[in-house]
């Protein structure tokens, strides 16, 4: 049985100079009424359902990883030393349209995966495991870096931490199929990369869920626990 604090839900604020130690958020700030919500987490750690979740419940446009409209996803996770590069590019060129995108939105938004995690998770393995090479990645960071300071921050930064033992579960009932030879290996180095980013994460308050203890869906207090800390943000 899970104890109290597996289950709890983390804030956190290291934007107002504390370092990130699990203190307890306070409310935030006068802040206009417009909202950028972000969500994080590894494949499968259940983004795409929150989103659709909060926008159920709340007047929030949502916008979706691109991930259909990629022509080189399939390539790449059938080779992806000779698509890295040009599947990545193609995701940072997306994410910076839909940052265009939601800035121009008169209300509230929350996106599913953000510009953030594709440079900082997804490229660095690459990088790390000599999948991408050397030139690759400093070309891609160059570039990243420079869209990076013309993007706006979240105002809260959701991250689903979920184990890869029930990551690898939601990807097989999910169902799709370039997603099904993924190594375990891999999705173990992503799940480290991202407590790694997010222990040093910094540009927003901070909402950790943890998405193999909560049930938001069907059990009602969970839900009510969910909400009631989101809705300090909008």
């Amino acid at each position: 049985m899970a104890s109290k604090t597996d289950r709890a839900i983390i804030e956190l604020d290291p934007t107002d100079g504390e370092t990130a130690d699990l203190k307890a958020l306070a409310p935030p700030r006068h802040a206009p009424d417009r909202r950028y919500i972000a969500v994080a987490g590894n494949i499968g750690a259940g983004k795409s359902s929150l989103v659709e979740f909060l926008c159920e419940r709340y007047d929030i446009k949502p916008f979706f990883e691109p991930n259909a409209d990629n022509p080189y996803l399939a390539d790449f996770y059938q080779d992806m030393e000779r698509w890295s590069f040009q599947s990545q590019i193609y995701f940072l060129a997306a994410k910076f349209r839909l940052h265009q995108q939601l800035d121009r939105h008169q209300a509230s938004v929350v996106q599913d995966r953000t510009l953030w995690e594709d440079a900082e998770i997804f490229v660095e393995n690459l990088h790390k495991r000599k999948v991408m090479d050397e030139r690759d990645y400093r070309t891609y960071r160059l570039l990243y870096e420079s869209i990076r300071d013309k993007i706006r921050p979240p105002d809260l930064m959701i991250y689903l931490r979920c184990p890869v033992r029930t990551v690898r579960k939601r990807i097989a009932m999910r169902g799709r199929e370039m997603e099904q030879d993924i190594p375990v290996s891999y999705l173990r180095r992503l799940h480290k990369l991202y407590e790694g980013w997010i222990e040093s994460y910094t540009l927003s308050p901070l909402m950790i869920i943890p998405t193999n203890r909560l049930d938001y869906v069907t059990d009602l207090v969970d839900r009510h626990d969910i909400l009631t800390t989101f809705e300090k943000y909008l």
